[in-house]
């Protein structure tokens, strides 16, 4: 009989969306995380739009005898839903089930592993390893008006361009905060930047994504990159959040979400 203690299962908690092409993604991504780390059980809930809500999957774990869940916000920022939303929704869960310990592990950003991912996806998307001396980057990411998260993301685009060789980087973003993603690419363009470059920073497809690739296309970007998707730095990423919520929880760092 294997007496080893139980790994808490990793609840994956997605915005959701309309667009079929959100959930999609977050499936491909769940399912390389489940190829990376055999035997941790890996569920995805959302929050929004899509089935099954956050609520009904912890309702299921409890029914079914799972005792701890960490849940782990796909988010790359701490904005709105990952200090609020989540929290109460796991919150409210928590005092309805209470044989399951609930304790929600860190965003996924700023992480060298989602620069990797972005420049992944650039490569992709045709670009040489040569060019990045004469490629201007847009950061291009959802937005949010929470100032810490569109401050994040101008860390985010000053930290890659002192590291990574571009000859710049520029934040824009879709939503909520300006430059917009078109506006971006112009200023780039006025500063006589030979080559432009977007890379969105959203992990699934959707609308404000679409909104992204639509300014790139607007502005005459030479080079638009597919979102983060199920990348595998990602789910790397996913997991060492895992990891880190876990260890927390052993040294008494991280307490369980209660009402």
């Amino acid at each position: 009989m294997d007496t080893r203690p139980t790994r808490p299962t990793l609840l994956v908690v997605a915005h959701g969306s309309h667009d079929p092409r959100h959930a999609a993604t977050v499936s491909a991504l769940c399912a390389r995380v489940r190829a990376l780390r055999p035997g941790l059980r890996v569920e995805v809930g959302y929050l929004d739009f899509n089935a099954p809500r956050v609520p009904r999957v912890l309702e299921r774990l409890a029914a079914e005898g799972t005792r701890e869940v960490v849940a782990l916000p796909l988010l790359l920022t701490r904005a709105f839903h990952a200090k609020s939303d989540i929290p109460a929704v796991l919150r409210e869960a928590a005092a309805r089930l209470p044989l399951l310990t609930i304790r929600q592990a860190d965003v996924l950003g700023p992480s060298s592993l989602l620069t990797a991912a972005l420049e992944r996806r650039l490569e992709e998307a045709g670009l040489r390893p040569g060019d990045r001396r004469s490629t201007g980057v847009v950061l291009a990411a959802a937005g949010s008006s929470d100032p810490e998260a569109s401050a994040v993301i101008a860390q985010i685009a000053r930290e890659w361009w002192r590291t990574a060789g571009w000859c710049a980087v520029r934040p824009a973003f879709a939503s909520a905060s300006l430059p917009r993603t078109a506006d971006a690419v112009r200023e780039l363009r006025a500063e006589g930047v030979r080559r432009v470059a977007v890379a969105p920073y959203v992990i699934a497809p959707g609308f404000l994504p679409d909104r992204i690739a639509a300014g790139a296309r607007e502005a005459r970007a030479d080079l638009l990159a597919p979102v983060l998707g199920p990348a595998p730095e990602l789910a790397r990423l996913l997991l060492r959040r895992y990891e880190a919520a876990v260890r927390a929880d052993a040294r008494g760092d991280l307490a369980a979400l209660s009402a």
